[in-house]
This record gives C-alpha cells, structure tokens and sequence, in this order.
C-alpha cells in the first residue's frame, strides 16, 4: 500500500490545523502555502475531511477551514481513510469472496495480520503525539560555502533549493 498524494496532503493539513488554537478559523491559502499543498487539491481535500466531521469549512470573507474535533480524538487512521477510504492490502482481504482460497490460505492470513497492525499504528497516532513531536517544518534556509541556498541536512551536505 502506497499513501496518495491526497492521503499525505491531508495528514498535512490536519497537522496544520491542529497546531492552531481550537476552533481557529484557517484560511485554505495559508495552508496551502505552509504546508505546500496546491490549493485547488486542499479544496478538495477540505471536502472529505468535512464529510468525515474532521474539519468544517467556513464560507465568507473570513472564511476557511476549522478543526471539528480535538487533536487528542483525531489520528492518523482517521484522516487517511477519509480521503484513501478503508485500507485494504490486497482484494482478498476487501471482499473474502473475491478468492475461493481465502479461507485456506496461509497468505490472506499474512495479508490480513499485516493490514490490521498497520490499521492499530496508524489509529494510535493522535495528532495531538504528532504535534507534540514537531509540525513537519522544514528547517532554516542556509547559505552554503558556494553562495546558494540550501536547507541544512545534518552532516551529510544539504539539499539544494
């Protein structure tokens, strides 16, 4: 299973959001340049969170999008599935009946195993413990020994902009 780009940009946005105060009202353009999302792209992420009573999106001149709930009762899972729908490994584990052998098959069982810890990690990670550990920032705009802008990468060089 391979995250969207959707999927990542809202995981983005939410974090965003939950680094405000509660129930601040955020406008898309501001995240969407903070957390580098197209806005076109966050309009429609905006929508399917609001249908999952993530966030609310607020119409008028100072409008934009609220968090609906505390970053303590939101999660990874959470924000995925309402933008990539339920996770599923394979087409096995999404409809048992798809495949004949999927009650006897050392296989659908790994599959299955492996689909629902993935689910549990991704549901045990609260914004809230997200936030805690840092907004996904990238770090500080340096200027290298040649004269362009780079961002630090610890000890190993920096990546160029």
């Amino acid at each position: 299973m391979r995250l969207t780009r959707a999927g990542e940009y809202a995981v983005r946005a939410v974090l965003y959001l939950c680094s405000k105060e509660a129930h601040q009202v955020v406008g898309r353009l501001e995240i969407a340049r903070e957390m580098e999302i197209p806005a076109p792209f966050l309009a429609k992420i905006a929508q399917q969170l609001a249908r999952a009573g993530i966030v609310e999106i607020v119409q008028g001149s100072r409008g934009g999008v609220k968090l609906r709930v505390s970053p303590r009762e939101v999660n990874l899972l959470n924000v995925v599935e309402a933008v990539e729908g339920e996770i599923f490994l394979n087409d096995c584990i999404m409809d048992p009946l798809s495949c004949r052998r999927s009650p006897f098959c050392s296989v659908y069982r790994v599959w299955n195993k492996a689909r629902n810890q993935l689910r549990q990690c991704l549901a045990e990670a609260s914004f809230s413990s997200l936030l805690a550990e840092g907004l996904c920032e990238l770090p500080p705009k340096v200027k290298q020994k040649d004269g362009t802008y780079g961002l630090e990468k610890g000890n190993h060089g920096s990546i160029l902009l």
